[in-house]
């Protein structure tokens, strides 16, 4: 195995890498490092947890220290993914740098960004939608960026932040080194591949579209009504600290007002928070401060909290992709995870894309399933918009109070069997029954 002084590295950087602990690199870090010390441009895929953040990073820095005048721009899709790169980046600074860096997101205030980007910071991580509010403002010069890095592109994608990261790239100079990383490598950031990058080093840790093998999968069969009273009793049973994803931020508040009724130390994470609640709901995550963290798809990325040991899909993704992330959540560098899903009646397409998704030789086999499930979904559930959002903080599904999505505040008392299914290792799911609770 590589170690990080076979970079060639600055001895500052070499310092605070050894003062984070950082040993030797991860497979991510040892193929992605020496190609960018080259100024080639890189298209990476890797599983989260890997190390991605610092294998960009790194030569970020090395770049910025090299040259008086190189300045640097990261993209992410979270407020909350930008904060632990920026965090990532200080520490890889030291505390002695003169090098100036800010942090462009929404929900901060504008006065304090003005009074960041009138120092000229070399180094910014930010948000697309807050990026252009930026450029539209004439607040922020981004003509001397000459490493441009776009952080889990596929999601920003998803977000409908593609027409904002082509506005942001027309102000960057032609001439710059571009790395892009993308969990999954679906056809548009493939062809966004081609429009950003020039010649890019393709870098794969793993496969993508594959769950990591220390998670261990489940899926329970179960009538809608039936799930927040199956919620209690996994709860009950499950130790260690839990993520619960549901659709809308109106369940996750009324979900998380609930549990802690019913005894559970909870908090909901999602876009309607202010910057400054949603911060103290992850601080108080992080140090352990309550135990059920109930999220909608928004923090399916960029969180990076250790000590998540189970993830609950209570509602299921509305695209399959996010399933991969959501499970990213688990398992962090190493350590081991479980994700349990609830799938009811009204989820069978999106289960079934979950599973093509996962193994895709599935494809073939479910065809004439498939199409019976499209026509139970056609008469009782609308399709999901996807259009895009110049603030996708600010955008996620409006509640529809519908008597069956009623099952996280009024829990049928009739309990009903459903069936559980486990992995064998191999992304697929192998139903057996579950034993009915005394």
């Amino acid at each position: 195995m590589k170690e990080f002084k076979s970079f060639g590295l600055s001895s500052v950087l070499t310092t605070s890498l050894s003062q984070m602990n950082y040993d030797e690199p991860t497979p991510i870090q040892a193929q992605t490092i020496p190609l960018a010390m080259e100024g080639r441009d890189i298209l990476g895929s890797a599983q989260t947890g890997t190390g991605k953040t610092a294998a960009f990073s790194i030569p970020l820095i090395e770049t910025v220290f090299r040259s008086p005048t190189a300045c640097a721009l990261v993209l992410t899709p979270t407020r909350e993914l930008a904060k632990q790169v920026l965090g990532i980046i200080h520490d890889l600074l030291g505390r002695d740098s003169n090098i100036q860096t800010s942090l462009i997101i929404g929900g901060e205030p504008m006065h304090k960004q003005f009074s960041q980007l009138k120092k000229n910071p070399r180094v910014i991580v930010g948000t697309p939608g807050r990026i252009n509010d930026h450029l539209e403002r004439n607040s922020i010069k981004l003509d001397k960026t000459s490493f441009l890095v776009l952080d889990e592109t596929d999601r920003m994608l998803d977000m409908g932040f593609g027409v904002q990261l082509d506005k942001i790239v027309k102000f960057l100079p032609k001439k710059r080194q571009t790395l892009m990383f993308s969990a999954t490598l679906p056809e548009g950031i493939i062809k966004l591949s081609g429009k950003y990058l020039n010649n890019p080093q393709r870098v794969a840790v793993g496969q993508t579209n594959v769950i990591a093998q220390n998670i261990k999968q489940e899926a329970i069969r179960i009538e809608q009504g039936d799930k927040y009273q199956e919620l209690l009793v996994q709860l009950h049973e499950r130790k260690g600290s839990v993520i619960v994803f549901v659709k809308t931020k109106y369940s996750a508040d009324r979900m998380a007002k609930k549990l802690r009724q019913d005894g559970f130390t909870s908090e909901a994470l999602h876009g309607d928070l202010r910057q400054g609640k949603r911060d103290r709901v992850m601080k108080n995550f992080h140090q352990q401060n309550f135990r059920v963290l109930i999220a909608t798809d928004i923090a399916a990325r960029g969180l990076d909290v250790p000590h998540i040991e189970h993830v609950i899909n209570y509602d299921l993704p509305q695209m399959a992709e996010d399933y991969i992330h959501r499970m990213g959540r688990t398992a962090r560098a190493g350590a081991t995870g479980s994700a349990l899903s609830f799938v009811s009646p009204q989820d069978g397409r999106k289960w079934h894309a979950i599973e093509v998704l996962l193994n895709p030789d599935l494809k073939k086999g479910g065809k004439e399933k498939r199409r019976g499930e499209n026509k139970s979904r056609k008469r009782g559930n609308r399709k999901h918009s996807q259009r895009g959002d110049a603030r996708p903080d600010k955008r996620e599904d409006k509640p529809k109070r519908k008597k069956s999505q009623r099952g996280d505040s009024r829990p049928d008392k009739r309990k009903k069997k459903g069936t559980r299914k486990t992995n064998k290792g191999d992304n697929g799911f192998s139903p057996k029954k579950r034993k009915k609770r005394p």
